[in-house]
């Protein structure tokens, strides 16, 4: 919807609107045959009229439960990845929010079941190991788990490659013919944050780079903990050339205190960032970033709701790859 956006020059809500055939809004015909077209030059299939919610619901319910749904864009992202695979055989998402309240959970969980749902998706907003719910492995449904598993590999989870994605941000720098790559990552207890670390050095390794603990800075994930780290790199008896941003947010503030300090992205500082969020796309330049895959992630939720049965066996972890944008803030270093 982004691309269509920028291609037709509207909203992404009017993108929405148009190619989901929304009854009740009202919009030109001239709007709407801008976006039908700006869709089909960008190669994508343009829907057909979805069908009445009559016809849906003789589909599957499928409940969907999340710890938080407003402290970043993956949850939506992943419920609407959920939506749009399940949508095809006429199933309703039923979705809610636990705010990480057990009891919350419990009786949200409960009522699911009373509503008769055909299978429940877990959602947790950090990739992380959970100890699930006593009562969800009792059911006679299947459970998936998304951005989440259990030590015992109990039931199907599907998480980022965050290693992986590490590894390949920092190999594009390397290749682009850098050797002092800096990182800022996130909240070190984190999963993703330790992973991507992981990544990172993994690809220094291969490259046979010697780590520099010196270029490594902690931040929160924050704007302001980019800018802070970026202004200690900088301050470093030799700067690195390249700094890899463990999230865009992170970037957006390296990107401040780079500009601050007189120096060109990607000229003079080449930056890496994570996530590709919708403002990856808007700095200047433009941010080469990674997709977190929560969309996908939700697709293949949908794909394994026929070939799980709550029958105790194991399941290996799904990990699905972080895959790498490449736009303007990557060049090779100055000579």
């Amino acid at each position: 919807m982004t691309d269509v956006a920028r291609e037709a020059g509207c909203s992404q809500a009017t993108v929405s609107f148009v190619l989901n055939h929304a009854p009740g809004i009202k919009l030109s015909t001239e709007t709407k045959q801008r976006v039908f077209e700006a869709a089909r030059r960008l190669g994508y299939l343009v829907p057909p009229v979805t069908q009445p919610l009559t016809m849906l619901s003789a589909g599957r319910r499928i409940g969907f439960v999340v710890d938080q749904l407003a402290t970043s864009p993956e949850a939506m992202v992943a419920i609407e990845g959920v939506t749009q695979a399940s949508r095809p055989a006429g199933d309703l998402v039923l979705v809610a929010q636990t705010h990480s309240d057990a009891e919350l959970e419990a009786e949200l969980i409960r009522t699911f079941v009373e509503q008769r749902v055909s299978a429940l998706v877990y959602m947790t907003i950090f990739t992380r190991e959970v100890e699930l719910p006593a009562q969800l492995r009792s059911l006679d449904i299947p459970v998936l788990l998304l951005n989440c598993y259990t030590p015992d590999q109990g039931f199907p989870a599907v998480v980022p490659s965050e290693i992986a994605g590490g590894q390949r941000s920092t190999r594009h720098l390397i290749d682009k013919g850098h050797r002092r790559i800096a990182t800022i990552t996130g909240e070190i207890w984190m999963e993703a944050a330790q992973d991507r670390l992981k990544g990172y050095r993994r690809a220094l390794a291969t490259a046979d780079i010697p780590y520099d603990p010196a270029l490594v800075i902690e931040g929160n994930w924050s704007a302001s903990a980019g800018y802070e780290a970026t202004r200690r790199l900088l301050e470093l008896a030799e700067p690195p050339t390249a700094i890899f941003c463990q999230n865009d947010r992170t970037a957006i503030g390296c990107y401040e205190a780079l500009k601050e300090a007189g120096l060109r992205i990607p000229t003079d500082m080449s930056v890496v960032g994570y996530d590709d969020e919708e403002i990856s796309r808007h700095l200047h330049p433009r941010l080469t970033t990674s997709i977190l895959p929560h969309r996908a992630m939700g697709h293949w939720i949908v794909e394994q709701l026929d070939e799980v049965s709550p029958n105790g066996r194991r399941y290996p972890l799904v990990k699905l790859e972080c895959p790498l944008v490449e736009r303007d803030s990557v060049a090779a270093p100055r000579a």
